[in-house]
């Protein structure tokens, strides 16, 4: 039988009933996260520089990053960031804790992407803005000192999905990827509803009639585009995509996936490190310098990502 942290359920306790997502107007479900993220102090990390860019997206338009630089010496490697959110929610504020903590821990410039937002703007367009933003850094990761040999993607939950798309079109463009950190990923529209699904059917902060929702204003017609590799990367060929840490959350709906996925990536001949965090809850990166567990996690990622960057 699965506790939750106690840390992480004296937060818990505090936040009003959820009445889930599709209770609640998505500008208002935007602007709640926009408003935690304003509220939230920023997190300690120590760096020498965070500073927002803008490049020109697949689009034509204006796409906007924030590079989060270490202290020291470079050329630093860089980690591309996509954040979570169900595809319809989140910035570069939302999870700008996450992107300090990564950024010192696994010392890498991490390039935080402010993707395209559905249903405005539906697959495959979150996924083109993170290549596009991929091949950016290979490109021009020296302006801001870093190595373009040394690159990773990274991404929690939503952002996970897109972060392990990225790793299959780097694979298929020559694009030198040491690693991808995938944050409590599904790795696609869950349609074997496994058995986390059913047990934490009703999560803290992520119900299994949210996921559906996410990806129904995501995909539109689950059932005719979610197997699809261009958007659900567990349907996809796997071989010879880069290594991969996998952090599931205990207690989250979508645990299972995650820790499917691995092993699909496993199967196919790759390099997995799978971590589940004992007591927690989708999205609990969110809690760093709150929840001890959070910064651990980040910790035990690092630990594994920095030998990484030598190979």
């Amino acid at each position: 039988m699965a506790t939750m942290d106690p840390q992480l359920a004296a937060i818990l306790d505090y936040l009003p009933p959820y009445p889930g997502a599709r209770a609640i107007p998505l500008e208002d479900l935007r602007a709640f996260i926009r408003q935690t993220a304003e509220a939230s102090p920023k997190y300690p990390a120590k760096l020498s520089e965070v500073r927002d860019l803008s490049i020109t997206g697949p689009d034509g338009d204006a796409l906007a990053l924030r590079a989060y630089v270490p202290e020291g010496e470079g050329p630093w490697p860089v980690t591309l960031y996509y954040h979570g959110g169900g595809f319809v929610m989140g910035d570069l504020d939302s999870e700008d804790m996450i992107t300090r903590a990564v950024a010192e821990a696994g010392q890498t410039i991490v390039l935080s992407v402010d993707y395209r937002l559905a249903p405005e703007h539906p697959h495959p367009a979150a996924a083109q803005d993170a290549y596009a933003a991929l091949e950016w850094a290979h490109k021009n990761a020296a302006s801001l000192g870093g190595d373009p040999q040394r690159l990773a993607v990274a991404g929690g939950s939503a952002g996970a999905v897109l972060a392990a798309l990225t790793a299959i079109y780097a694979r298929d463009h020559g694009i030198p990827l040491k690693a991808q950190l995938l944050f409590y990923g599904s790795g696609g529209c869950p349609f074997e509803r496994l058995p986390s699904w059913h047990e934490f059917r009703d999560g803290a902060l992520l119900n299994v009639d949210d996921i559906d929702y996410f990806w129904e204003l995501y995909l539109g017609d689950t059932e005719a585009r979610g197997r699809s590799p261009d958007s659900a990367p567990r349907f996809a060929d796997l071989k010879s995509v880069s290594p991969a840490y996998v952090l599931s959350a205990e207690m989250d709906p979508t645990r299972d996936d995650a820790e499917d996925f691995a092993q699909r990536i496993l199967a196919a001949g790759g390099e997995v490190k799978l971590d589940r965090a004992k007591g927690m809850v989708h999205g609990f990166l969110s809690f760093l310098g709150s929840v001890d567990e959070a910064k651990q996690s980040v910790d035990r990622v690092a630990q594994w990502l920095r030998p990484r960057w030598q190979v």
